[in-house]
Order: C-alpha cells, then structure tokens, then sequence
C-alpha cells in the first residue's frame, strides 16, 4: 500500500530487526515508521521505548487489531504520533503519512533555524557531504578552536554565512550572540554608526544612544559579510578595533573594550583590490589570518541530489503541496548545469518547480528555464486542442483588424489566441476581438457591453481609443 502511494518501504520481521535498520547505514534515509503493536518477542510498546534511543525523532504510526482507548494512550505515551485500526483504509493511511511527513519536514526545519538563530548550528547540519565541501569542514572545525581571525571566500550565494554560523556552533562561545553585518548593505555615513554604535546628540538626529553592532557581539562572534565594500576610512578604524580589541563610539569620550571573534567573507578577489589601492594592506593581512575558500556548486555537484531532496522536502510542507521527490532524468538535468548563483539559486529554483509541478515528483517540464539552458534537454509544450467547429447557421461577421477576414459569432468561444504560423498573438489583439464582438453582440449598448465585460464605461472608451476601434463599426453608439 506504502509503495503504490509512491514511497519506497523497507520491511521488517520483528521490531528487534526494525531497530538494526534503524541504526544501520540506511536508517539515515527512514522518514516514517508503521508499527505493528502485537509482535512475537519484542512488543510494539518495547520497540517504541527503545527506539527513542536510536532515532527517536521519526514519526511513527501505529497498527493494531485492538482499538481500545487504554491502548491508543499506552502508543501515544510510548512516542507514537498516530494511530489506526486494521484492517486500513488506504485513504486514512495516505492522509496520515502525508500529515506525519508535513509535520516532521516542518518539525525538523524549526530545529535546524532554532539551532542556527540559538548559536547552536554545526557542521554536522549543513548538507555537504562531497569530496570538495570535505577539505572547508575540516577547515572550519580546526578554526573553530582559537580565536583566530577567519576570512571565508567564496562566490555569492555557495553559503558562507551558514558555514561561519557553523564555526560559531562548533567554538567555545557556542550558544552566544552572532550578530551578522552586511557591509555592502550599510549607506556610507552609516557604517561608522552601525559598527561602532554612537552616543545621543553625537550628530544630527541622534535622539538616543545607540549600541554598535561590535558591542552587540561581545563574548560572541561578529560576522562581517562582504568586508571588502568597506570605505576606507573605515577600514582604518575597522584595523584599530581589531587590534587593540576596543572601540570608539561616535561622540564618546572614551573607548569602550570589547571582546568578538571576527570572520569575515567576501566575494571578491582582495588581492587585487589590495594591488588597485581599494583596500589597506594591512588590515588585509589582519582578516586573512586563516582563510577557508568555499567552492562555487558546479565544483561539489555531488551535494545536489542532497539539497534539492532538502529543498523538495521543506518547500512542498510549507506550501501543502503532495511532492516527494525528483525524477531521476530532472536530477541528472539539474546537475549538468552550471549553477552561477549557486545554492541560492538551486533553492529558488526547486521553490519555483513545487508551484510549478502537478504530480507527485519534480519532472523536467517543471524546470523549463533550465531545461532550455542544458543541452539535450527541451521542455515540450503540449498543443493547444482543436477549436470547436463553427455553427453551421450563418452568422454575422465581426470584422478582425489583426486579420482583416471576418470573424463569426459563433466563434465567440473560440477568438484565436495564435497566428496561422503558431505563434502567441498579441494580448491586445485579442482584447480588440474581444470588445468588438461584445459591441456586435449588445447592438453598441455601451453601458451592456462593459457590464459583461466586466470594466467600467470609461475604461471601455480608454480601451477602445487605445486600440484604435471606431464606434462606426459598432453597428450601433447608442449608450
């Protein structure tokens, strides 16, 4: 039943099997349990209380003969999350697997955000299981053990600032503040401001003190993205904090000691910024201390079958829709391609596909704008059915401008939306069409005609002065 619902099933002939599955290497990939409460040897009950020790945040749904009330709470105290009798309906068990999955993708996807806004994110939560994501890991967690400055480079969108949360996890000021700062983001008579914060009456229009975002981070990490869109001027002030570990309000008298970790990132090559005199030397040197380069997508595509899996997941619970998965031939699809937004991109993309798609599963016609990018792929667009044949009673002819030939009123259901050689006509073409055969049809009673046409009078008359109709042809302008 679990199968012709489009889920893949394993089995298992006793609960002490269930949790060998569980704790083996495909138990990662178990979404869902179905349990049988009367079992030989290890009862339903048992298995659900040790279960909670292997992985006990899978939802489970239990089965049984013995629909007695004291056995329903027995199961719910014992972890589980639903519960039907047998024999199933399948319609009651499709709707409670699909309920249970929506509630553990949504469940799973608030932890995961609890932990990144808590502090607490690690490496361990990010998806990025190749081979080139494998040397940036080792990397951050070996960062993660000093206070050493850290300069994350990448492209925009591969992710560095999930990967510096994952640093600030895995450090000792786990748990603590990490305030981001997007540098590019801040007007330029700002950032002193915002980074450094600035004393009430310091300048025009500060009516209160405020707190900088160097002092909002102290004891935990500051997290400085796009670090080379900095002014100057405020690079050499940026260096000073760095350096002497303290810094000067705007209008303060004196300056304030705080106590950060600094990583920044950026997507640009500093190097040759450093060359064009766009960026100090010196502070270069203080923010490059141990930099970690986080690859573009095209260069780990072995972590897209991983994220669009993730992104399906997340995205079909948040908008209700039935997707579980990607066809094989649009995954490969999706790998061929380049990327050049990277994750970011990938993610909007699987969002834009859940809308799109009709079925259970992703397919190529889902991904129309990749598909036309990937070389041997094409979506197909179905063609449009055949207009219905004309009335056999003559009618009379509205004449077409777009065409010149008349148009019959009994092809009112059918105003052609493409030209003779297959191509989309023009919207206001069509709405030509459309108001003249209204006019036709209601003798030139305006009030009528943009009732049923559902515009006021005045837009009537805008439309037709703007698509060049002549109240003669109306047959009639009487209003």
């Amino acid at each position: 039943m679990i199968k012709r619902f489009g889920f893949e099933a394993a089995s298992a002939e006793s609960g002490a099997r269930g949790l060998e599955i569980l704790s083996g290497p495909a138990g990662g990939h178990v979404e869902l349990v179905i349990l049988d409460l009367i079992m030989p040897g290890m009862d339903g009950l048992e298995f659900l209380e040790r279960m909670a020790g292997v992985r006990g945040h899978i939802p489970v749904i239990v089965q049984t003969a013995q629909g007695s009330i004291e056995t329903v709470i027995k199961a719910m105290r014992a972890g589980a999350d639903d519960f039907v009798v047998k024999p199933i309906s399948p319609e009651r068990l499709r709707a409670s697997v699909q309920n249970l999955l929506k509630v553990n993708a949504l469940t799973e996807e608030v932890r995961r955000l609890n932990k990144k806004v808590g502090g607490a994110l690690t490496f361990d939560d990010l998806i990025a299981s190749s081979a080139a994501m494998a040397g940036v890991i080792r990397l951050g967690r070996r960062g993660a053990q000093s206070n050493i400055p850290i300069l994350i480079e990448g492209q925009s969108g591969v992710g560095k600032e999930i990967i510096a949360r994952a640093i600030h996890g895995e450090s000792e000021r786990r748990g603590r503040n990490f305030v981001a700062v997007n540098c590019g983001a801040i007007p330029e008579n700002l950032v002193e401001s915002i980074l450094f914060g600035h004393e009430k009456g310091s300048f025009t229009g500060a009516t209160a003190k405020h707190v900088g975002k160097f002092q909002e981070a102290d004891g935990g990490t500051l997290f400085l993205d796009e670090v080379a869109e900095l002014p100057l001027d405020m690079q050499v002030k940026l260096l000073r904090a760095i350096q002497e570990g303290e810094i000067d309000p705007v209008g303060s008298r004196k300056p304030v000691k705080v106590n950060i970790r600094l990583i920044s990132a950026t997507n640009r090559n500093m190097i040759e910024m450093v060359k064009a005199g766009e960026f100090r030397e010196d502070l270069y040197y203080r923010l490059n201390v141990f930099p970690v380069m986080v690859p573009a997508l095209k260069d780990r595509k072995d972590d897209i079958p991983a994220l669009v899996n993730h992104f399906i997941t997340r995205f079909a619970a948040e908008e209700g829709r039935k997707v579980h998965g990607i066809d094989p031939k649009a995954l490969a699809m999706l790998q061929l391609y380049s990327w050049p937004g990277n994750v970011r991109q990938l993610e909007n993309t699987v969002f834009r596909a859940i809308v799109l798609c009709e079925g259970d599963i992703l397919e190529i016609q889902d991904f129309p704008q990749i598909a036309s990018l990937v070389e041997g792929y094409e979506v197909k667009i179905p063609e449009l059915p055949p207009q219905p044949a004309p009335q056999t009673t003559p009618a009379p002819a509205v004449p077409s401008r777009s065409t010149g030939s008349a148009v019959s009123d009994g092809m009112a259901l059918g105003i052609p939306a493409v030209t003779d050689g297959g191509h989309i006509r023009k919207l206001e073409e069509i709405e030509a069409d459309m108001i003249r055969l209204a006019l036709h049809r209601y003798r030139g009673q305006m009030s009528e005609v943009a009732r049923k046409l559902g515009i006021g009078r005045s837009t009537l008359y805008r439309k037709m002065r703007d698509l060049g109709l002549d109240e003669g042809e109306n047959g009639r302008s009487t209003a």
